[in-house]
């Protein structure tokens, strides 16, 4: 029986985080995983701002170390592509100091978990155990969290567990009672292809915003030597409605849709289509209870609109470890002063959050989005809009002022 303050469930950006706090904060803590690293991720594969951001508050060398690595590519914008073809493309605007100009990154996630696992490797503060895992998860009498393999391998006791582990978390739904509900949950495939041609010099990321797919889209994002990861996210609730079968209908796009066929024509498929899903951060969920705090995906924090969650998760994950810290100090792993978390994570991602929610929206009306497509060539604070809800840019205090709304669509200054 392994006795620990911390236990992080889950070695995932989310989890690796909040163990690199706790370290920077001189505390120790137990980090598990059932996966051994190098270990691949079903995943889009975009590294936001808000990740080199969230990188950079781990350790100032983190991004140029990013950087320096053959694994990935910078992005340098996004292209978005309404219902009826129009393109948008917004480049990205170099963040000033910190170490990079470079906003962001597309990495597989078996080399960018793998980078983060690498750095927790280095910590002794930190005990990290691969290949275990934990299906037993009991609150003691004694106020300890009693975790367990199935095999008994493994036991573990921990005054506050952190859980990280993902979407399909048992912890979140068995303990938190996050259910899977189809209006706040995306189905998505992704694969990767070789030689898909039209790509951007500058590796801009595509989000293409088909009637088939809506509410969601199809997107195309370059990899290193050649590849990009492709796939498609689209609103469970809609799939149902809907009888979409989603990998019929991904290869019937990028075999026979106008703007995609010639590109794909030569590209070679390299591996399976993977699915996954995808709880939405468009419904806000408790993250903690007795003794626990729910991290990134395991706490339905996906950005509804986008589908962006590494960031998100690295969010979570630096404020799981200030408040595991506080609660030790505090001697208190009661819910409601766990419940400072949940306030110090929405206030950080619910405006956002509920932005993203708002545009998830606009794509049941597609005549609306190509509307807001057609406006935001012609309006540099649209443009700016979009593209911010890729990058590190605070939206929360013009989000709070309801002009923002009126002068986003039909123009005028913002101060």
């Amino acid at each position: 029986m392994r006795e620990v303050d911390i236990c992080i469930l889950g070695a995932g950006p989310g989890g690796a985080t909040a163990a690199l706090h706790l370290a920077n904060a001189g505390k120790s803590c137990l980090l598990v995983d059932r996966a051994t690293f190098p270990r691949d991720k079903i995943c889009g594969d975009a590294l936001s701002g808000k990740v080199v951001m969230e990188l950079r508050r781990i350790s100032a060398d983190l991004p140029g170390k990013l950087a320096a690595s053959p694994a990935q590519v910078p992005a340098w914008g996004i292209d978005f592509f309404a219902p009826n073809g129009r393109r948008l493309s917004i480049p990205f605007k170099p963040t000033t100091g910190g170490g990079t100009d470079v906003v962001g990154y597309v990495a597989k996630r078996l080399d960018f978990d793998n980078f983060l696992i690498e750095e927790v490797r280095r910590r002794p503060e930190i005990e990290l155990l691969e290949d275990v895992d934990i299906v037993r998860h009991e609150r003691t009498a004694t106020g300890r969290w009693h975790l367990g393999t199935a095999d008994e391998s493994v036991e573990i006791s921990a005054r506050l567990l952190l859980v990280a582990n993902g979407a399909q978390s048992a912890f979140a739904r068995q303990v938190a009672g996050h259910a899977l509900e189809p209006a706040h949950h995306c189905a998505g495939l992704r694969t990767y292809y070789q030689g898909v041609t039209g790509m951007n010099a500058e590796n801009f990321i595509e989000l293409h915003f088909l009637k088939d797919f809506l509410p969601g889209y199809l997107w195309i994002f370059p990899l290193p030597n050649g590849q990009a990861n492709v796939g498609v996210g689209m609103l469970t609730e809609a799939v149902s409605s809907k009888k979409v079968n989603l990998r019929e209908k991904l290869n019937e796009m990028l075999t026979t849709h106008s703007a995609l066929k010639d590109r794909f024509a030569g590209a070679e498929r390299l591996g399976p289509v993977r699915g996954f899903g995808l709880p939405l951060g468009s419904k806000r969920r408790a993250l903690s209870g007795e003794g626990y705090m729910l991290l990134g995906d395991a706490g339905s924090l996906i950005d509804p609109f986008t589908g962006e969650g590494i960031s998100h998760a690295m969010v979570s994950g630096r404020h799981a470890a200030d408040w595991a810290a506080k609660a030790l100090v505090a001697n208190d792993v009661t819910p409601s002063f766990l419940r400072q978390y949940d306030a110090a994570v929405y206030r950080r991602l619910g405006q956002e959050l509920r932005l993203s929610h708002t545009m998830q929206r606009l794509l049941n009306y597609p005549w609306l989005f190509n509307f807001v497509a057609n406006r935001a060539t012609n309006n540099p604070m649209l443009a700016a809009t979009l593209s911010s809800m890729f990058v590190d840019l605070d939206l929360r205090e013009r989000l709070r002022q309801p002009s923002f709304y009126l002068k986003l669509l039909f123009g005028g200054k913002v101060r």
